[in-house]
Formats: C-alpha cells, structure tokens, sequence
C-alpha cells in the first residue's frame, strides 16, 4: 500500500529547496516568558494539559522561541524548547496520520521532554481513513484496513505506547469527513458498530501503561446517542472537536455530559474518563482560507468567546473530577495558538 503523502514528511530530513538551511543552528532556544505567565503556568493545575497542534511555526518568535527559525529547523531541534513553555505540557503530533511512525520516532520525542509532558498523537490513516488517496488528497479506492483492530495495534497503539510510555496521551481516531449515504441510517450504524469492534479489541495495558483511545469525528451526523453509547461501552473519549463540518463546542459537550453523567441533575456531574478536546478551526472558515488569514500566527484576529467560555467550563468540570484533560488548540482556531491557550488558561485560572 503506498504511504498517504503528508507535508510532514521532511520533519526529521535535510530540506531540499532553495534557502533552505544547509547548516542548521544545533540547538533552538526559548522565548523569555514575563513573570506573570510564569505565575499562570504555576496557578494552572497540573492537571490540565495544554498544548498546540505540532510546533513548527516560525510566526511564535517572542511566543514560544527566542528568536526566528526556519520551519525545518524548529521540526527537528524545536520540541525542547516548546516544552519549557509555562502552559505548553503536551502536543499534537499529527505527522502520524500520514504515515505510521516507528517506536523509535515515539521514542525520540518522549527523550526531549520533562516528566510531566503528554502527546496526543493521530491514529494514521491507514486506520482511521475509510479512503486510500491519491497524494493530491483525492479518494482512489476503498481502504481494506480501515478500523481494522490488528492494524491499529501494529502500526499505532503499540509503537506509540513503547516508544512515548508514561509520555503518551490520549490516542486519537479522528475519522476524515465521509459522503451523506456512508454515515446516514442503516450505514451510519454499522460504521459506528464497526468503530466500536475496533475499540474494544485494542488492549486496556501495554507495559503497565493503559492507553487513552479517543475518537474525533468529522461527520455531524454520526454524533448521535447510539455513537455515545458505543464509546461508553468500549471504555474510550469522546473527543470534542471544535471545527467548521462540526456541531459547536457547546452541543458537543452536551453530548459528552450524556456519556458521562446520564443521572445528572443541573450542573452536578463528574467526567468519567479524560477530557480530550481539539479546537481545530474556526467557525465558517475552510483550512487554507485559514491559514492566509491568520498567517503567520503571531496574533489572536478572531477571538472565540463562546467556545472559550464551553472549554472552561468542561476544564473545570475535570478538574473538579479529577480527570486529566487535555487541550490541543490550532492556529486556525483564533489566529494563533499559543495565545489561544494563555486566554483559555486565564480563563480556567480566573
């Protein structure tokens, strides 16, 4: 099967185009931090677990890194520094969807980081991706080992969790956008039938390490009480995924409090497992469109105030039931990430 082509291919390799960095800076140094994020960083429960989708972003000059890096150089030396952030304790790794990592890359990772840092990292779309593509993204052919449990564990789960160990976060299926008739009636039951076998033949402990398993979806239709029941019965998360084909933050918490707390009365219910929320995009926006306006993520252009105040409040509700959490926020979301997360860690401190 050919690999699924991503633009994340060249994070660990020599960049071949012109201007690139021959010579790269051995090291990539932190942005000095004031004293009143450090006291935000402090004030943040240990808990919550913070973090943007990858780092390699030479907008966040002053944010996250000293000075300007190419994108090149921040892939492969950047993660070090990321993580001395004082609210940035995890990450999105979402090179992984385009083409399976090895222990080894996990492991990679897992060296360049404190005690307490996570990963969230995107099952690759040789699992969670009913399409094989073409590299121009386009549907070739139907994928013969979509939510196939043995893959799963061969090519994700289980590299991930011994190369990451005590570093691993939530492991995530997000499931890419599928046409009306695949998700609707009798179809749409039968995927989430089949989303649900997958899940509950993936192992509860690896090592010692009991994996989180959370599942996204692209597809509003397919978020319905049946598909909650399922994920409540195969022991694994909803994730909230804020994005523009989906439901807003709100609704989807609802659903979410359904899972958990279905004899909850008013505002008293407790999470059952961990909170795994992804803000990908902003309302009404595609992803290029996006990415023009908001390049090159340096400052917040669209501030989201209701999805920030949902977000808040479900941080709150973890840790009032002493869950970890985890928030993976994108540039996309409000024109840059990292200044997303200080608002919402604000917001949670306040």
């Amino acid at each position: 099967m050919r690999p699924r082509a991503g633009p994340s291919e060249s994070l660990f390799e020599p960049d071949p185009r012109p201007g690139s960095d021959a010579h790269p800076p051995s090291s990539v140094h932190p942005a000095t931090h004031d004293d009143a994020l450090a006291r935000l960083g402090r004030l943040l429960p240990r808990s919550v677990h913070l973090g943007t989708s990858s780092w390699s972003f030479p907008g966040w000059q002053g944010l996250v890194w000293d000075r300007e890096y190419t994108e090149t150089q921040l892939a492969r030396l950047g993660l070090a520094a990321y993580a001395q952030h004082p609210l940035l304790r995890c990450v999105g790794v979402d090179r992984s969807f385009y083409q399976p990592l090895k222990t080894a890359d996990y492991a990679r990772y897992a060296q360049q980081v404190p005690e307490h840092f996570r990963f969230v990292v995107k099952a690759p779309a040789l699992v969670s991706d009913a399409t094989i593509r073409t590299e121009r993204g386009a549907p070739a052919h139907a994928n013969p080992t979509f939510l196939n449990p043995q893959a799963a564990l061969d090519e994700f789960v289980q590299p991930a969790i011994e190369g990451l160990g005590a570093h691993a976060g939530p492991l995530l299926f997000q499931l890419p956008p599928l046409p009306r008739d695949e998700v609707s009636d009798e179809a749409g039951h039968a995927l989430v039938a089949r989303i649900g076998a997958m899940l509950a033949a993936l192992p509860r402990n690896i090592g010692g390490i009991a994996p989180i398993y959370a599942v996204e979806l692209r597809n509003a239709e397919l978020l319905t009480p049946r598909f909650v029941k399922m994920l409540r019965e195969a022991g694994a998360r909803l994730t909230i995924g804020v994005h523009s084909r989906m439901p807003g933050a709100a609704r989807q918490s609802a659903a979410l409090r359904a899972m958990d707390a279905l004899e909850a009365e008013g505002d008293d219910w407790r999470l059952k497992g961990p909170l795994v929320v992804r803000w990908n995009l902003a309302p009404g926006l595609r992803y290029d469109d996006a990415k023009s306006r908001y390049a090159p993520f340096d400052r917040l252009i669209d501030p989201d105030i209701p999805t920030r105040g949902t977000l808040s409040h479900l941080l709150h509700v973890a840790i009032k039931s002493a869950q970890p959490s985890f928030v993976i926020a994108n540039n996309k979301a409000e024109g840059s990430a990292p200044l997303t997360l200080i608002e919402l860690a604000k917001a949670v401190v306040s």
